[in-house]
């Protein structure tokens, strides 16, 4: 079957449970998988208990977020070797993986240390945390998966093919749909960490899709802004934003047929630059088959501009980060965009996020974002 009807690349989905009870899923674009023609391995051999989430959120008053607590997550896996890696191919003569084919293409599965799963509602909780009504307390439901981008421990995302990215961005439209079809989901969020500078743990090419249950601070925020500007000007507030920035043009990086880059107006970190579709679109699962051709050579152009940003830098850490509308409430002012940042300040020297970012949420950044801008369109062209 393929991923998604809007489009009419083609990929092959193969779901399987690993022994714990985690599900798992091939999407192959690649013969004789593609066609049915051979199957992937769908046996995990491995002895695992069945999994068991024990996330909780408990709700900060002071400031109105929901606190995840996952204590679960400390015994996770801390950059292993290559080849002992969980997200490798499950090779003869090595320990089985999380993958148990011996090759893939595109993997997705349930993480083995999330911090929101499903399986958080079979915990007895009570409804406070000591009895207080000041702090609700609730299971950590939700959904956490993993999603590899090639089976090579050696590739990055910036070294794939352009019909791997273009696979890719099918499987964030599949999963987009099928996570936000789950009950109680309240947004969807793609995205990619790269980079031990920002605590990544697993060198291979991967990234991770979360299923809120809850609207995390920053679309929360963005909702509230987009809802007052929606009453005062019955428009879409990141509509207005994308037309505005193409009517300046001062820092706009990509002016392709269907999406926009531009370092935003008011950007954060010391590299930055969002993607935007010209069309009103809410998330990964919306866009069409047009729309995922050109994206896929525009967004591997962007993460190419972002490696090539700092001169004697050949990898810079960065966070990819797919911005999508509610699954209910506001969903028709939210739009779909892409975040795509680096914590890099300079060769070798991070932007720490220290008193008056991490205390205070007062944000300093360390440059302009017209200088962003003409660093990008320098590396681009």
């Amino acid at each position: 079957m393929t991923a998604h009807d809007a489009t009419t690349h083609a990929l092959r989905k193969t779901s399987t449970t690993l022994a714990d009870g985690r599900e798992l899923i091939y999407y192959d674009d690649t013969e004789p998988y593609v066609s049915g023609g051979a199957t992937r391995d769908l046996v995990d051999t491995r002895a695992l208990s069945p999994s068991m989430s024990q996330s909780q959120m408990r709700f900060d008053v002071l400031t109105g977020e929901w606190i995840v607590i996952a204590a679960q997550r400390m015994d996770r896996t801390f950059l292993p070797p290559a080849d002992a890696s969980p997200l490798a191919p499950s090779r003869p003569g090595r320990p089985a993986t999380e993958i148990p084919a011996s090759d893939y293409d595109v993997v997705v599965f349930e993480n083995r240390f999330p911090s929101l799963s499903e399986t958080a509602a079979q915990q007895t909780l009570p409804t406070e945390v000591d009895g207080e009504a000041l702090w609700p307390l609730a299971p950590g439901t939700g959904r956490c998966e993993v999603i590899c981008f090639a089976s090579d421990p050696e590739a990055s995302f910036v070294s794939l093919e352009l019909s791997r990215v273009r696979t890719i961005i099918d499987v964030w439209a599949d999963r987009t749909a099928a996570l936000s079809a789950i009950p109680g989901v309240q947004q969807v969020f793609c995205f990619e960490n790269r980079g031990k500078e920002i605590g990544v743990t697993l060198t291979h090419p991967h990234g991770q899709i979360y299923a809120y249950p809850y609207l995390p601070p920053r679309t929360d925020a963005m909702m509230r802004q987009s809802r007052t500007h929606f009453e005062r000007t019955g428009r879409v507030l990141l509509a207005d934003v994308l037309a505005a920035e193409l009517r300046s043009g001062r820092r706009i990086v990509v002016d392709a047929e269907h999406w926009v880059a531009y370092v935003p107006a008011a950007s954060r970190w010391p590299v930055e630059v969002h993607l935007a579709p010209r069309r009103d679109v809410a998330d990964l699962a919306e866009l069409n088959s047009p729309e995922r051709d050109e994206l896929a050579g525009v967004y591997r152009d962007l993460l190419r501009g972002v490696d090539a940003f700092f001169d004697g830098v050949d990898e810079v850490p960065y966070i990819s980060a797919w911005h999508q509308a509610p699954v209910g409430a506001d969903r028709e002012l939210g739009r779909l965009h892409l975040q795509l940042f680096s914590m890099m300040r300079s060769p070798g020297r991070m932007k720490f996020l220290a008193g008056s970012e991490s205390a205070m949420g007062a944000w300093v950044n360390d440059t302009t974002p017209e200088r962003i801008a003409d660093r990008l369109r320098e590396v681009l062209t």
